[in-house]
């Protein structure tokens, strides 16, 4: 037994060895109030802690940014009919760190940008069988070039993943 829980506690431990310095020197840079800024249309899916594709979406977004607040607004369409609208507002607070809200979000997000990455945490009320459900998102965006950035976000509740969520953004 005392194996077993050990072994637990590792595969716990380690989830996340990625550290949002890491990646300093890569390159191109991120500035989401960059990045944002205009158009942008987004392709996702949400897979299953177990890997299965469970929905894909597509989704506009239109981000202004007034000198020190990014105003993102994202308009989801879901491959089952369901629609989600999402309005962030995301304010730089330091060279490399942002905080963010949005009406589902709870609290403040938490995020920093070093080199091409940028690392968001947060928890969302997501529509779950007809109720509201808090779950927390580990969001990791790539830029990879001018137009195009990758994200991957893990999904947690009560510390386990519930699923994985990977979106590609093409900026107009």
């Amino acid at each position: 037994m005392r194996f077993l829980l050990t072994i637990l506690l590792l595969v716990l431990s380690n989830c996340s060895d990625m550290k949002p310095e890491s990646y300093i020197n890569t390159e191109p840079k991120i500035k989401i109030e960059e990045y944002f800024l205009g158009d942008v249309k987004a392709w996702g899916i949400f897979q299953n802690r177990f890997g299965k594709v469970e929905r894909q979406f597509t989704a506009k977004m239109e981000g202004s940014f007034d000198g020190e607040n990014l105003t993102l607004e994202e308009d989801f369409s879901w491959n089952d009919g369901e629609k989600q609208k999402r309005k962030w507002k995301i304010k730089k607070v330091g060279d490399d760190k942002y905080e963010g809200t949005a009406p589902d979000v709870i609290g403040i997000a938490k995020g920093v940008s070093y080199g091409s990455a940028f690392k968001f945490e947060y928890q969302l009320l997501i529509p779950f069988k007809d109720k509201k459900i808090k779950v927390r998102f580990d969001d990791w965006i790539f830029k990879q070039d001018d137009k195009v950035a990758i994200n991957r976000a893990i999904v947690s509740k009560f510390g386990f993943k519930v699923g994985e969520l990977t979106v590609f953004f093409v900026k107009d």
